[in-house]
């Protein structure tokens, strides 16, 4: 590994914190990822407890939490912790808006999250981040393990000249392309949100600089031709999904509730289940415009 990569890994794994009062806090690894024990998500959280939960998510970026038995207005009222919820797009009518069903079973081809990616970033303010809350695993108990991937750390490992490089660039990020890279047309319905932002942004609450490329929705980097894009952004792409230290693993059980920062992370929901069936809910959080 390169003088500066070791540098980033080791800046970012030894920060200093804080221990926490009103719950543990223990690290998946050194560098993304931690399993929190000691809060109950069906309760109204302490303003203290409120706190070191927005402390321990800038710290982690993904937080797991175990053992959770909450209704839908229950896993509503823990996301408003955080923000406004994010509305679901197109959601059926007389579904509530604000919940995600996440389904897969014997009937399924294909599965949501399945391959690197970041929610919704062709929203002119992408959301802030998601919690997932699984109601049903696979039959024998295993399967479906999310992967994150650590985008702070992403953009630390290139070279100081790609650095400098990608922090004057800025990509279009088109909500249409998931859907045509499916063969398909999104309904007439949808607006589809097309959204210029910078290759390399900056955390709106930490100001941590962050890769904010992801294959799904980045259409090309404005500023080159496509075939140069298409170059780059490949390059990126294999950078997030071939190099191991950015990522932690979340092995999912029943009543298990992931909180993640979709600005800090991308994520690939693992489809080795089939035919079995997943189920789960998911509520968004509102974000804010990002700025490089």
């Amino acid at each position: 590994m390169e003088d500066y990569a070791l540098r980033a890994v080791e800046r970012m794994s030894t920060r200093p914190t804080e221990p926490y009062d009103t719950m543990s806090v223990t690290p998946i690894t050194p560098l993304l990822g931690a399993e929190v024990m000691g809060l109950d998500l069906s309760q109204e959280l302490t303003p203290h407890q409120e706190k070191e939960l927005k402390r321990a998510f800038h710290r982690h970026h993904v937080l797991v939490f175990r053992d959770q038995d909450i209704t839908p207005e229950q896993h509503k009222q823990f996301a408003r912790v955080f923000g406004e919820l994010h509305p679901v797009a197109l959601a059926p009518e007389g579904s509530d808006p604000y919940i995600l069903d996440i389904r897969a079973n014997k009937e399924s081809r294909n599965v949501a999250g399945n391959g690197w990616h970041a929610d919704g970033t062709a929203d002119p303010e992408p959301s802030l981040g998601s919690m997932l809350y699984l109601t049903t695993m696979p039959e024998g108990g295993s399967g479906g393990d999310t992967l994150f991937a650590n985008m702070h750390l992403a953009y630390e490992l290139l070279s100081p000249a790609m650095r400098s490089f990608l922090d004057g660039l800025s990509a279009l990020h088109d909500g249409a392309l998931p859907w045509t890279a499916a063969g398909q047309t999104p309904p007439a319905e949808y607006d589809v949100p097309r959204t210029e932002h910078p290759v390399v942004v900056r955390h709106p609450e930490t100001g941590d600089k962050l890769l904010f490329v992801n294959a799904p929705y980045t259409s090309h980097i404005t500023q080159l031709s496509r075939a140069e894009s298409d170059t780059l952004l490949g390059m990126l792409y294999a950078h997030v999904a071939r190099t191991p230290l950015l990522h932690c693993r979340v092995r999912w059980q029943e009543r298990t509730l992931v909180f993640w920062d979709n600005r800090s992370v991308q994520h690939h929901a693992i489809w080795d289940y089939f035919p079995h069936t997943r189920e789960g809910r998911r509520v968004a959080i509102d974000g804010s415009a990002l700025h490089a």
